[in-house]
């Protein structure tokens, strides 16, 4: 079966990343435009959002030269989803999947725009928007913003346990923005381009959502807060309605 288009342009490539000592791919697609990293749900691979028709929904974007497209592997299923781990091995390997998106990930990205400042959107639906918002929130320096869906923003509630340190907290955004200060929260506040949003319908949590949008106010940092319906489910027929609206929102 063909998910996407074959005259988009895609390409495969991998590397075994120095941070994880895991082999990582990484797909993408498209031949100009603004760069986006996508991150998968839960515990999937770099190919789901293709085989869930996410690219697809976003491939007028990529046909039309607006959008180039990443998307990586997560190692959740290696770290937060493996609950037999101690909370403190799940949190350096946390640490550890965010030192590869941003030492290996981010110049990989850079070299195929050929552009060694550009600044590439974060988006993923679940526990893929934790990723993307982590990764923006930790380096905006790195990332010009993030289109969270459906997701969460504070590990603590369900997987620290009661437990803290320095990978806990610097990969929880729940907890470093507020502490946020200087050049990045200039660069959050007036460099780039922020997209909240949620449903309400079932296995949605939009209090998580609604949450963060506060932390955000509080902070002054600007961004756009929506939560759609009661009949707007946790589901991907609703992920590819949002994700293709909110570029072209935010001017993709």
């Amino acid at each position: 079966m063909q998910y996407i288009d074959p005259r988009i342009p895609k390409r495969i490539d991998r590397w075994k990343s120095p941070a994880l000592g895991l082999e990582m791919p990484i797909v993408t697609y498209g031949y100009a435009g603004q760069p986006v990293l996508l991150f998968p749900t839960a515990a999937a691979d770099f190919l789901e959002n293709e085989r869930f028709w996410l690219v697809k929904a976003v491939e007028p974007l990529i046909a039309a030269g607006r959008l180039r497209l990443f998307s990586i592997d997560s190692i959740n299923r290696l770290a937060w989803m493996d609950r037999s781990l101690p909370v403190k091995e799940s949190a350096r390997r946390q640490g550890l999947y965010s030192r590869y998106v941003e030492d290996e990930v981010v110049p990989f990205i850079r070299h195929i725009v050929d552009d060694g400042n550009a600044r590439a959107l974060t988006t993923g639906a679940s526990f893929g928007c934790f990723h993307a918002a982590n990764s923006f929130f930790r380096r905006p320096d790195l990332f010009g913003g993030v289109i969270g869906m459906s997701g969460f923003y504070d590990l603590n509630r369900s997987y620290f346990k009661g437990y803290s340190d320095d990978n806990c907290y610097f990969n929880n955004p729940m907890w470093y923005v507020p502490n946020m200060e200087g050049g990045a929260l200039d660069a959050l506040r007036h460099h780039s381009r922020i997209v909240l949003v949620a449903g309400q319908g079932a296995y949605e949590a939009p209090d998580a959502t609604r949450d963060f949008h506060n932390l955000l106010d509080a902070k002054g940092i600007g961004h756009t807060f929506d939560l759609w319906g009661h009949d707007v489910n946790h589901d991907w027929p609703w992920w590819r309605k949002m994700l293709p609206h909110y570029l072209e929102r935010i001017g993709v």
